[in-house]
């Protein structure tokens, strides 16, 4: 569903500049090939990006990989901690939001469009057999010690193979293709026997929400999306989450809300009728009991 430019922004990576580094003199380097490959070091972009990094998507797969230091990125509703020896995977046109990463991390930044994996040599839908590259799933995979030294060295081929006039993407698509396999062993024991039916239905109605957020402000209606009676959906949540239904449905509501609070010129009452309040005072009771703020206080604030 392509979203409108009032709703959480969709970025190409060259758009994302003023978004991650804001009006800082110092900005990132974009290649020709930036929008389909680019790879960096984290230690060398840290200290110029403005955290909490507000909600926004992104047109490819991008990843995180920690070799040192700790850092809180969200998927969609879901927050991790990133540490030592972890990737973080995120999915196109997935929401996240960047919370922190420390001073001392270091390790590796890098985004690619499915295109030269698909365009080469490599089956579409071939991405889907990775778990974490998945919309619907745990985006981090741990490292054990014996594999650093092999995650390393594609990272930083890939790397060498970036900074050239001219990369020659056969070569990416076949690293990134062994990265992904090699972190792919770790993966399947991170998630095996994590699946049940309730978790799954948790995270596909997660995924539902980030989607459809604008079209359907009901638990009813995600219920009849996914085919399930509206108790059944709030008891599986339930047991995962220990959240309601409701609830995970507000807090979209309210993340949503937030950016177009920041990100917009959008009035107050425009925003409630986006966020399924049509009458504003309803809206700025709602807002206020989930921040402690009010939707004009919170939009002075920034």
């Amino acid at each position: 569903m392509p979203l409108k430019s009032d709703q959480i922004p969709i970025f190409k990576p060259t758009e994302v500049g003023k978004h991650h580094f804001g009006d800082t003199e110092w900005k990132p380097i974009y290649s020709g090939f930036t929008n389909v490959f680019h790879i960096n070091r984290i230690e060398d972009y840290v200290e110029h990006l403005k955290f909490p990094l507000p909600p926004h998507r992104k047109t490819v797969y991008d990843f995180i990989f920690l070799a040192r230091g700790e850092s809180v990125r969200s998927k969609g509703l879901d927050k991790y901690e990133i540490k030592a020896n972890t990737f973080f995977f995120l999915p196109p046109f997935q929401i996240t939001t960047h919370q922190s990463m420390s001073p001392d991390s270091k390790g590796f930044y890098c985004h690619f469009d499915a295109e030269i994996m698909t365009k080469n040599y490599i089956q579409p839908g071939f991405l889907n057999t990775f778990p974490f590259l998945h919309f619907i799933g745990n985006p981090t995979v741990k490292i054990e010690e014996q594999a650093i030294d092999n995650v390393l060295y594609m990272l930083q081929r890939l790397e060498v193979e970036f900074k050239k006039t001219q990369p020659n993407f056969l070569f990416v698509t076949a690293y990134l293709l062994a990265l992904l396999s090699e972190i792919n062993l770790f993966a399947a024991s991170t998630e095996k026997g994590k699946e049940n039916a309730a978790s799954r239905l948790t995270q596909q109605y997660k995924d539902a929400l980030t989607k459809y957020v604008y079209e359907k402000q009901s638990v009813s209606e995600y219920a009849d999306l996914l085919a399930v009676t509206p108790e059944h959906l709030n008891k599986c949540i339930k047991s995962v989450t220990g959240k309601s239904a409701h609830d995970l449905l507000s807090d979209i509501m309210l993340l949503e809300a937030k950016t177009l609070l920041r990100q917009t010129q959008l009035t107050i009452s425009e925003i409630a009728f986006k966020v399924g309040k049509e009458d504003q005072s309803d809206f700025t009771r709602f807002f206020k009991s989930k921040s402690s703020l009010t939707p004009t206080q919170y939009r002075q604030m920034i």
